[in-house]
């Protein structure tokens, strides 16, 4: 049984049309991304935050931000999976990308790259690093963070 954690219509409509406003194909990619971390992160809060540049959905055991150890940004072409202290994840297949003191990301070619071994056990590892407060958390709750008034196209140039 698929658990959409959108909460209320009002929120539903506001995430479709986040959504609606990148191409066919990516709208799906992200509702496959998506699906896929519900079922890794059942509990919790989905922070989603429409910024000038793309399309963000945090995962936390809080509402609180600074929790939200992984991500997914859509741009216009692409989705990338973010690790917010990616830079001290052990990585001996080279994943991460990205030389920043602390951010980590993985641009996907597609949501099927989320169930690659060594992508699903990089997830694993920010999860167990919060498995108690994840397990503490209520049922996974989509909370719209913030949206930008200005923003970049949704769609290729």
């Amino acid at each position: 049984m698929s658990h959409d954690p959108s909460g209320t219509p009002a929120v539903a409509a506001q995430l479709a049309g986040f959504i609606d406003r990148y191409t066919v194909e990516l709208a799906g990619q992200i509702a496959a991304c998506r699906a896929h971390l519900h079922l890794r992160v059942p509990s919790g809060y989905e922070l989603v935050y429409d910024n000038y540049n793309a399309l963000v959905f945090a995962y936390a055991p809080t509402p609180k931000p600074g929790r939200a150890e992984l991500s997914i940004a859509a741009y216009p072409r692409w989705i990338t999976l973010f690790f917010l202290n990616g830079a001290t994840l052990p990585d001996p297949e080279g994943l991460l990308e990205g030389a920043g003191k602390q951010v980590r990301g993985i641009r996907l070619r597609g949501p099927e790259d989320l169930d690659m071994p060594g992508i699903g056990r990089l997830i694993g590892l920010v999860l167990a690093s919060q498995a108690q407060a994840f397990a503490a958390a209520p049922p996974l709750q989509t909370v719209v963070k913030s949206i930008s008034s200005r923003q970049r196209c949704r769609r290729p140039a």
